[in-house]
């Protein structure tokens, strides 16, 4: 995920991300590196305990050797490929339960995918349905 400024169309990076407040919403400052156009983010708390339920941390990183320098500037650089090529750890999808994930925002699919399979793991599903779908949206409050 990037945020471009609309009036340079360069990617933004990130300024600073702070951790979770009292109320459970964290903010990051993003900046236009040509302009020095500001935006900030601020998540609500139920998306708080989503990225925080899949162990990420938001802020800019270390970049890799010979990675690109942008790669820092997003707070999910490198976390959504990592996601798509982890194996589901013996949890079983439902025909129906995979349709309803691909109703999902291509995205935050994989985070959304890992965040359901935690869900049935930590309370003993073997088989995500649409019942445990239902379960894990109200748990995440969408």
């Amino acid at each position: 995920m990037k945020f471009l400024c609309i009036s340079c169309d360069e990617a933004m990076k990130m300024q600073r991300a702070a951790p979770p407040d009292g109320g459970g919403s964290i903010s990051a400052v993003f900046a236009c590196p040509s302009c020095d156009h500001r935006i900030a983010m601020l998540t609500n708390a139920a998306e708080t305990q989503l990225v925080q339920s899949l162990g990420v941390k938001i802020g800019p990183g270390e970049v890799a050797a010979g990675a690109p320098s942008e790669a820092s500037g997003c707070p999910f650089s490198g976390m959504l490929s990592e996601m798509e090529a982890t194996p589901s750890d013996g949890v079983q999808w439902t025909a129906t339960a995979l349709e309803r994930l691909d109703n999902i925002p291509e995205f935050v699919r994989p985070m959304a995918k890992q965040g359901i399979e935690h869900y049935a793991k930590t309370n003993g599903h073997l088989t995500i349905d649409d019942e445990v779908m239902e379960e894990a949206r109200g748990r995440f409050g969408m």
